[in-house]
C-alpha cells in the first residue's frame, strides 16, 4: 500500500521526516518496503493479508494516531439526503455473496480532475482518468472502500440486479476482454444482461464516458471468498478485488458514497439525486471479546499496566469497558467492523503487545517439561541422501513443483496425464510435476547454456503421480566423470557411472538393490534399468536409472549429440526397505585367496544374472565378486563375450587352503556351465 505523507497528515497531524514516520510505523508491525522523497513524499508498506483495514490512508492514520497519541480526523462526508430515491430498480437476489449493496444516483459533469487530486493519485500509483472515476479511486485509497460508477442511461430498465451469473453468460469488462462466466460468480446486471463483476471489475457496456449525464454510484460489501474465486478463475487482479478478497468493512459502503458526494460537490463534478438506496437484509451485530489482564501477562510473558490497555485499544477503534474478573482486571472489548482479523482474546493481546512494544518484552526460553521428540526418520533419511550425493560430487538443486505440461508429459505413467492446476500463473506452471527429472533436466540445460559442460545435480522433494503425492530423490549427470587432468584421458559419463551412484545410495541406507532391463518413455531403450529393493523376499520396484531419451532431452534444449544420464528413486519405499539393524563384522584375522576365472557366455546375458549364479553355487567363504574384463573380438565366437571375474575367498576362523579355493572355483564354473552354457577359457 502506497501512502502519500501529506494526505496522511490531513487525517492525523504527524510531523517528522518520511524516514522517521516509516521507522515508527515499522516498529508497530507495519512492514515498510521503501520510502521515496519525491514531489510528494510516499511510504510503501507491505500489508499482510490479515490486515485489510490498512489498505487505506485512514487505516494507517489509525495506527499513527495510536502511536503518537494524536487525534484522528475522519474525512468529511455528506449527510444522507432525505426523500425518495431516484427511480432505480435495485434487487439483491443473492445476499450470501453480497450481504450489503448501496447505490445512489448522481447528476454529473465529466471533465478533468484538478491538479491537487491528480498529483495525489499519481503519487499513490494510480493513473487519473476523469473527475468521476478519479473520485472513486480517491475514496478507495483514502478510506479503503472500492466503488464503481454505472452510466445510468446505458442500463436497461433502469435496474441493478445483484445475482449469480447464468451458465454460458459472457461479459466484456472495462479492459476490453470478453470473459466467460459461470454460476459461482456474482454479477451486477441490469434488466437484460450482466453489467459488472461484483467486487472485481465493471463492464464496458455501462462504462461512463464524456457524454455521461447521470450515474448510479455503487458501494457494496462482497463476500471475500466469492471475489477471490472469481478473480483467480478469470485471472483478473484489480485494486478492488485485492481489498474485497481480504475482507472489507460491511459498515463502510454508505460512508463511501457520502464521501464521494462531498468530493463531487467540491470539484463541481456532480450532485446527488434522491436518497441513498441501501439493501442490507441481515445487519450484523458487533463482535464482543472478553480480555483479561492475567491472560495478557501469561501470553506475552510480561505484565502490561491495566491503564495502558484502554489507552492502546481505543485509538485503534475498539470500544473498551471495564469488567470484573476474579484473577484481576478485565475488559469487554467491542471490535470495530473494519478489524476482520480480531475474533478472539489472543488477537486483542497481540494488539496490546504490538503497541505496548514487543521490544519491551523480556527474552526468555520457554520451560521444557519433557524431552524433545526425536526427529522424523524421513528427515534423517533425506539428510543422509543429500550428504551422500553431495559427497559424490553432485550439487543440490531446488526446482518448482509447478511445471509446463509438455515438460511433464514424457514422465507420466502410460495412459495418465499430469495433475492440472485450476488457476495457473502461466503456461509454464500449468501442472504438478509427476517426477523431479523435468526440473533437473531444465536446470541442466540452464547450466549448459552458461558454459558449464560437466553438470551433476540432484534434488529431493515431492512429486505427484496417479497414486498421489510422494517423496522422491533424483539426479542428472552429463559431461566428464572427473575433472580433466594431463595424467589421464578424459572419459564421458556412462550408464554404469549412474548405476554406481544408485548403488552408493543403497549401501548408505543398508538396502540391497538389484537392477533389471526396463522400458521407460523418457529413457533410451537398451540403456535403462529398473531399480528394485527386496525385503523379506518381496521384490519391489522403487525407481529407474538410465540415459534420458535423446528426443526428450533435445525437446528441452539439451544437445542432441551428447548423453545425459539420470535416476529417480521413491525414497519412501527406499526407507521402508532399509534394514533396521546393521551387522558389523570384525576386521579379518586371516588372509584371503584370489582366483580369476574367464568364461565364454552369451553377449546378451546380464552380469547381474552371472553374479547371482556364482553366489548361489559358492560356499560362504566367497566374500567378493568383481568383473574386471569384458572382451569381444577375434578368438571369441560371434554372439559371445569373454567375461573375466575375480573371486575372493576368506574364512573368518582359519586360513583357507588352495584345495578349498580350487574346489569352490570348480563348483562355480560347473554352475555357470549348467545354467548358462558357459565355457571356461
Amino acid at each position: 500500500m502506497r501512502i502519500v505523507l501529506p494526505w496522511l497528515s490531513e487525517l492525523v497531524p504527524i510531523s517528522g521526516s518520511p524516514d522517521e514516520v516509516a521507522r515508527e510505523l515499522g516498529l508497530r508491525g507495519l512492514e515498510v518496503a521503501s520510502v521515496e522523497n519525491g514531489r510528494l513524499p510516499v511510504i510503501d508498506f507491505e500489508i499482510t493479508a490479515n490486515r485489510p483495514d490498512c489498505l487505506s490512508h485512514l487505516g494507517i492514520a489509525r495506527e499513527a494516531s495510536a502511536i503518537w497519541a494524536l487525534p484522528l480526523t475522519l474525512p468529511a462526508t455528506m449527510p444522507v439526503a432525505g426523500g425518495p430515491p431516484e427511480p432505480l430498480d435495485v434487487r439483491l437476489e443473492d445476499a450470501s455473496l453480497c450481504p450489503r449493496y448501496c447505490v445512489q444516483v448522481f447528476e454529473v459533469r465529466i471533465g478533468p480532475s484538478p491538479a491537487w487530486l491528480t498529483a495525489r493519485l499519481e503519487a499513490a500509483g494510480v493513473r487519473p482518468i476523469n473527475n468521476i472515476v478519479d473520485v472513486t479511486n480517491y475514496v478507495m485509497l483514502e478510506i479503503g472502500q472500492p466503488m464503481h460508477a454505472f452510466d445510468l442511461e446505458r442500463l436497461a430498465g433502469p435496474a441493478l440486479v445483484i445475482r449469480r451469473a447464468r451458465e454460458g453468460e459472457r461479459l466484456v469488462t472495462l479492459d476490453g476482454v470478453e470473459r466467460a462466466l459461470d454460476s459461482e460468480m456474482l454479477v451486477i446486471g441490469d434488466a437484460e444482461r450482466a453489467s459488472a463483476l461484483g467486487g472485481v471489475m465493471g463492464g464496458r457496456d455501462s462504462e461512463i464516458g464524456a457524454g455521461t449525464r447521470r450515474i448510479a454510484l455503487e458501494s457494496a460489501y462482497f463476500r471475500p471468498t466469492s471475489v477471490r474465486r472469481t478473480s483467480k478463475r478469470l485471472g483478473l487482479k484489480t485494486e478492488a478485488a485485492i481489498r474485497f478478497e481480504r475482507g472489507g468493512d460491511i459498515e463502510t459502503p454508505p460512508v463511501g458514497i457520502a464521501r464521494a458526494a462531498v468530493l463531487f460537490e467540491r470539484l463541481g463534478a456532480g450532485r446527488p439525486l434522491g436518497a441513498l438506496i441501501d439493501r442490507y437484509p441481515a445487519p450484523r451485530t458487533p463482535t464482543t471479546v472478553r480480555l483479561r489482564a492475567a491472560r495478557i501477562a501469561r501470553l506475552l510473558g510480561h505484565e502490561v499496566p491495566a491503564r495502558d490497555v484502554a489507552r492502546i485499544l481505543e485509538p485503534l477503534g475498539f470500544v473498551v469497558q471495564a469488567d470484573a474478573d476474579a484473577d484481576g482486571p478485565a475488559w469487554l472489548v467491542t471490535v470495530p467492523s473494519f478489524r476482520v482479523d480480531v475474533t478472539r482474546e489472543a488477537d486483542l493481546i497481540e494488539e496490546v503487545g504490538r503497541h505496548y512494544g514487543f521490544d519491551r518484552l523480556p527474552v526468555t526460553f520457554p520451560a521444557l517439561s519433557e524431552p524433545q521428540p526425536p526427529p522424523s526418520p524421513s528427515l534423517t533419511r533425506d539428510r543422509l541422501l543429500r550428504r551422500v550425493l553431495t559427497a559424490a560430487g553432485f550439487s543440490e538443486s531446488v526446482t518448482f513443483a509447478f511445471i509446463e505440461r509438455q515438460a511433464a508429459q514424457p514422465f507420466c505413467e502410460p495412459g495418465t496425464d499430469p495433475a492440472a492446476i485450476a488457476n495457473p500463473l502461466s503456461e509454464k506452471f500449468a501442472v504438478l510435476r509427476p517426477s523431479l527429472l523435468p526440473g533437473l533436466l531444465d536446470s541442466c540445460v540452464h547450466n549448459r547454456r552458461r558454459e558449464r559442460r560437466d553438470v551433476r545435480l540432484f534434488e529431493t522433494g515431492s512429486r505427484f503421480t496417479a497414486e498421489g503425492e510422494g517423496r522422491a530423490a533424483a539426479f542428472v549427470w552429463c559431461g566428464a566423470t572427473v575433472a580433466p587432468h594431463w595424467s589421464m584421458p578424459a572419459r564421458e559419463v556412462d550408464f554404469f557411472d549412474a548405476k554406481g551412484v544408485v548403488q552408493l545410495l543403497g549401501r548408505a541406507l543398508g538396502v540391497d538393490l538389484d537392477f533389471a532391463p526396463a522400458e521407460r518413455p523418457y529413457l533410451a531403450w537398451g540403456r535403462a534399468a529398473e531399480i528394485a529393493a527386496t525385503t523379506d523376499g518381496d521384490r519391489r520396484v522403487i525407481g529407474a536409472v538410465g540415459q534420458i531419451a535423446p528426443a526428450v532431452a533435445e525437446a528441452r534444449g539439451f544437445p542432441a549429440a551428447e548423453e545425459l544420464y539420470a535416476a529417480e528413486l521413491d525414497v519412501t519405499a527406499l526407507g521402508a526397505a532399509t534394514r533396521g539393524d546393521r551387522t558389523v563384522d570384525a576386521l579379518p584375522r586371516y588372509p584371503s585367496i584370489v582366483r580369476d576365472v574367464s568364461v565364454l557366455v552369451d553377449e546378451a546375458l546380464p552380469a547381474g544374472t552371472v553374479r547371482g549364479t556364482i553366489r548361489a553355487a559358492a560356499p560362504p567363504t566367497l566374500i567378493s565378486i568383481v568383473e574386471f574384463d569384458r572382451y569381444q573380438g577375434p578368438g571369441v565366437r560371434e554372439g559371445q563375450i569373454s567375461l573375466s571375474v575375480r573371486l575372493t575367498f576368506r574364512a573368518p576362523d582359519r586360513t583357507l587352503t588352495d584345495e578349498e579355493a580350487d574346489a569352490a572355483t570348480t563348483a562355480i564354473v560347473e554352475a555357470l556351465r549348467a545354467a548358462h552354457g558357459a565355457e571356461r577359457r
